[in-house]
């Protein structure tokens, strides 16, 4: 009898049934428009640019930080790509998540509108969210035999999208929660408008078989949200902040699954916090100053007793210490600015051609988790990183 069960352990061990391994997560991150489909266009701000830009970016933050994640994208290069296409390429891959990336306009030459918002799929109620969905999905007019394709749906047409109202989504729920994710981080990450979530009947999210969501970054006929995104510390804010999201949304599926808990070390692989300052450069010591593009030793911010001029000094070496991450800027900030929030003294390091602002330092781990809550009370997405010699280890 005891061969007999030894046998079976065997057979299903080999079959690999025994122990089957998780299956791994993919995200497709779809990049709207793209060849001959160059979506809205404003002067030299084009939308398929900045789209694909942003898409890049935020799959680069996914890839470098989570080894259990496979990251599929519907382009890679500027190409035309079907809308269908699109959603065929997330149901063979089986995909867990579906981003679509888009950039908004009016009707209007120009608009004072802005903001980011996130949608899900569902029956347009307000007059704007249909004009959205209407230009997005107006894209079908440029493909082969599209109605056929689309069943005779007519995207310029408010009779067609009544077949929205009977559509029932399964993955509503979970797609109403990472959209919340990602609005609520377009805020506190990105410093963006807060347009909220919001439901309209795009034909890219219609037969999806996952949890989707389709973003619409910002207007590109208002000259300056046009300019913030078509900045390339713009489009990190915009992924940033998308990705701020993802992970929220993993780690609570994550949870759900019964998979690895969250533990203090998600905070050492956060990305920065992104500002506005590259717009708004009056806070700063000199608005030429081109920081160095490699990373640097971190210095501290001081001020001489009586006076505003700035000095630095070398940060203790010998051994690891943690400090608090809470502020990029792309330019350097004078000692006191406002943008600190009274966090004094701060020390400061170079890497990627921005200067990054840490405060505090402890040698202990839980010690500075401490001293992180403390920071996150006016920096919400404050962050652990690791430093030896007065140089971050990644």
């Amino acid at each position: 009898m005891n061969r007999f069960y030894s046998l079976i352990i065997c057979l299903f061990a080999f079959c690999g049934f025994a122990f089957p391994a998780d299956s791994q997560f993919v995200v497709v991150i779809d990049a709207g428009h793209g060849g001959k489909d160059g979506g809205a266009v404003r002067g030299i701000y084009k939308e398929k640019e900045i789209n694909l830009k942003v898409a890049l970016a935020l799959g680069e933050l996914i890839e470098k930080n989570y080894k259990d994640v496979k990251v599929v994208y519907t382009r890679k290069r500027d190409v035309f790509v079907d809308l269908d296409r699109r959603t065929q390429i997330a149901n063979r891959a089986k995909a867990n998540l579906f981003i679509s990336i888009h950039t908004n306009s009016t009707a209007a030459r120009s608009t004072t509108a802005s903001g980011a918002d996130t949608y899900i799929l569902g029956l347009a109620r307000s007059a704007e969210n249909l004009e959205v969905a209407k230009r997005e999905n107006s894209v079908i007019l440029l493909e082969d035999d599209y109605s056929t394709k689309y069943e005779g749906f007519d995207p310029n047409s408010p009779e067609s999208y009544i077949i929205f109202e009977f559509m029932s989504n399964k993955y509503m729920e979970q797609s109403l929660q990472l959209a919340g994710f990602i609005q609520s981080d377009f805020k506190s990450v990105a410093k963006r408008a807060d347009r909220g979530v919001r439901q309209a009947g795009f034909l890219v999210l219609r037969k999806t078989s996952m949890p989707s969501v389709l973003i619409e970054l910002g207007f590109i006929n208002n000259a300056t949200e046009a300019k913030f995104l078509w900045s390339q510390s713009g489009q990190k804010a915009m992924a940033a902040a998308i990705y701020s999201g993802f992970k929220k949304y993993k780690r609570d599926f994550d949870k759900k699954q019964g998979r690895i808990a969250y533990t203090p070390d998600d905070e050492i692989k956060n990305e920065p916090l992104f500002d506005d300052s590259e717009f708004n450069l009056s806070d700063t010591v000199d608005n030429n100053d081109t920081p160095e593009t490699k990373p640097v030793r971190s210095k501290t911010v001081q001020e001489k007793a009586g006076s505003k001029t700035a000095t630095t000094t070398k940060a203790r070496s010998g051994g690891v210490e943690y400090r608090v991450q809470f502020l990029v800027s792309p330019s350097k900030l004078s000692p006191g600015s406002s943008k600190f929030k009274g966090l004094s003294p701060v020390d400061y390091y170079v890497e990627g051609g921005s200067y990054k602002y840490t405060y505090g330092s402890a040698t202990n781990l839980n010690e500075i988790i401490k001293v992180q809550r403390q920071v996150r009370t006016k920096f919400k997405d404050a962050f652990v990183i690791k430093v030896k010699d007065g140089v971050r280890v990644k």
